[in-house]
C-alpha cells in the first residue's frame, strides 16, 4: 500500500511471483529495464546458521524467466552480498564445497540468452544515502551498451557522508532508552526496557 500511495500509476500485482502471465502483463510493449529484488533473508548473513529454504533462495530464477520471454534491454538484480555464494542446499544447508555454483550458473545463464553480466557490491553511503548498508548489485544487458558503474560521491575527498541524524525529527518528544525502569514509568513510556537490556 504504501508503494501503491507513492507510486499511483504502478501496476501493482500482489501475487506469487511465478504466477504472473509476464505476456499478458506486458501486453506487447518492450522492456527497457526489469529490475529484480529477490528475498534476501536466506542469503544475509544476518539469518546466522538457521535452515534455509530452498524455494526463496530460488525466486532469482524469475529473472530468468522475464529473461527468456519478454528480453528486458536492462536487468538489474540487487541483494544481499552474500548473494554471490547462492548454492545447492543440502540438509536445510548450502553446501560449504558447492558454494557459489547456483550464482554462476545463473550468470551463465543470463550470458546464454544474450546478456553481457556484471556485479559489483555498493556501499549506500558512498552515493548519499546516510547507511552505510552494502549490497550487491548485478547488470546484464543485451543492448550492446557497456554496462556503467557509477563513481562514489561521497566520502573521502568528496562530499561527507550523510548521517542518519539528518533524518531524525529530533522535536518529536522520545524517552531516552537509558531511563531506569522507574523513571521510565514516571514519564509514561509506552514500556519500559527489561532489566537485561
Amino acid at each position: 500500500s504504501m508503494h501503491a500511495a507513492n507510486h499511483p500509476n504502478t501496476l501493482h500485482l500482489c501475487e506469487n511471483v511465478w504466477d504472473v502471465d509476464i505476456k499478458a502483463v506486458i501486453a506487447g510493449r518492450k522492456i527497457g529495464l526489469a529490475w529484480f529484488s529477490p528475498d534476501c533473508k536466506h542469503f544475509s548473513k544476518a539469518k546466522g546458521g538457521k535452515p534455509v529454504e530452498k524455494h526463496i533462495r530460488g525466486l532469482a530464477w524469475v529473472a530468468l524467466r522475464w529473461a527468456g520471454l519478454v528480453k528486458p534491454r536492462v536487468i538489474i538484480l540487487e541483494n544481499v552480498e552474500e548473494f554471490q555464494t547462492w548454492g545447492p542446499i543440502i540438509d536445510g544447508r548450502p553446501c560449504p564445497r558447492r558454494k557459489g555454483m547456483t550464482f554462476k550458473r545463473w550468470c551463465t545463464q543470463l550470458r546464454n540468452l544474450g546478456y553481457v553480466v556484471d556485479w559489483r557490491e555498493l556501499r549506500a553511503s558512498d552515493y548519499g544515502a546516510p547507511t552505510i548498508r552494502k549490497r550487491l548489485f548485478v547488470v546484464a544487458r543485451r543492448d550492446g551498451q557497456p554496462i556503467i558503474w557509477p563513481s562514489p560521491t561521497h566520502g573521502p575527498g568528496l562530499r561527507p557522508y550523510r548521517t542518519a541524524a539528518e533524518c531524525i525529527d529530533w522535536t518529536i518528544p522520545c524517552p531516552s532508552i537509558f531511563l531506569t525502569r522507574e523513571e521510565g514509568r514516571a514519564i509514561g513510556a509506552i514500556r519500559p526496557l527489561a532489566e537485561a537490556t
